[in-house]
């Protein structure tokens, strides 16, 4: 009853404020803190070789098992290192340590790399699942703080073998997803590429750019109009202009994204967000995950492009305020994942990369 009131308040303030205030922290910490260790409902998506893998959620993922399944509890982690990272004086932030130090314990990251080690487990989570992980170790490294290396240092063998597995994978994939869930190829090379960067592996840097350059680089004439589908979580369009802002020097990005998405340079360019009809539909719900992922991209190219492009701004913030809201309607459709989207727009909402023109 008390989570709820204090939802009921934060949803209120919401329209007022389009700022990640401390008050709002402490909201989005509630989520995944409510979720990281409730095993059930869950979903495992398990790929059985035999009676004898037949466990608990908690028994096989002792890292991963909260938040309804593998992918949601490893973005729920990130969105608590995240937070502590940026408010240090979180309400709650002794008992978030507590949880992601029983979580991330070195002999839990051992249970999970057992379990994706196995030859049938080989695709498990990808690559959504892996691109969250990586972020979730990026998050970890640049985190100063004894806690928090501690754990980086537990996660990153798992990382090493994330990483192993997309060099390997992605020369294999002959076509890209383009789809607006899990494994959409663009979103899953994105994170997995700051990564890259941060941990300065040049190798998982080559692949990526090669293999997004092979995929993606005369693609044109994104058709804008077709999205959203459904139940779409990620714009197919935005995510490819995501990957390819990264890999792609500024002349060539422009240039190529103009052939691409040339609505994008007009300045009274308007892009309706995905509304909702039933926010207790665990797959209609996907859409306000979509408003999120379309704000992030929007974010990202207002502010590395502000003369250009600058204009996406207001877009970006359309799309956040319609489902802010949502993120603390008490439905655990929802509950168990937005807040790493609502908190990765505002991540990309304050301007950090270098102005291009």
């Amino acid at each position: 009853m008390k989570y709820m009131l204090y939802a009921v308040l934060l949803t209120t303030s919401l329209s007022f404020s389009q700022q990640l205030t401390t008050e709002r922290a402490n909201g989005l910490a509630g989520l995944p803190l409510k979720c990281l260790q409730q095993e059930y409902p869950n979903k495992l998506s398990q790929l059985l070789a035999d009676s004898t893998e037949i466990a608990s959620p908690k028994a096989l993922h002792p890292a991963f098992y909260g938040c309804f399944d593998w992918h949601s509890s490893v973005h729920g982690h990130w969105s608590l290192v995240y937070l502590l990272k940026h408010f240090p004086d979180l309400d709650r932030k002794e008992e978030a340590i507590q949880k992601l130090k029983i979580n991330l314990s070195k002999e839990n990251i051992a249970t999970e790399i057992a379990y994706l080690i196995k030859k049938h487990n080989k695709s498990y989570e990808r690559t959504y699942g892996w691109a969250w992980l990586l972020k979730l170790q990026l998050e970890l490294d640049s985190y100063n703080t004894p806690f928090a290396q501690q754990l980086a240092k537990n996660l990153q063998p798992l990382s090493n073998l994330i990483s192993e597995r997309y060099i390997e994978f992605l020369p294999k994939l002959n076509y890209p997803l383009r789809v607006g869930t899990h494994t959409n190829t663009a979103f899953g090379m994105s994170f997995a590429w700051d990564y890259a960067v941060h941990s300065n592996n040049k190798a998982l840097q080559n692949s990526i750019k090669e293999n997004a350059l092979r995929l993606f680089k005369n693609d044109t004439d994104c058709p804008f109009d077709w999205e959203p589908s459904g139940t779409d979580f990620l714009s197919p369009c935005m995510e490819e202009i995501g990957i390819m802002q990264r890999i792609l020097p500024e002349k060539d990005f422009l240039q190529w994204l103009k052939g691409f998405a040339p609505a994008l340079f007009n300045k009274n360019y308007t892009w309706e967000f995905g509304k909702v009809s039933d926010r207790s539909d665990g797959h209609l719900v996907h859409l306000d995950g979509l408003n999120f992922s379309r704000a992030w991209n929007f974010y990202r190219l207002a502010n590395q492009y502000p003369k250009k492009l600058g204009h996406l701004k207001t877009l970006a913030d359309n799309h956040l305020t319609y489902s802010l809201p949502a993120i603390v309607d008490g439905n655990y459709e929802g509950e168990h994942w937005l807040a790493s989207f609502a908190l990765h727009a505002f991540e990309e909402k304050s301007p950090k990369l270098p102005k291009g023109e």
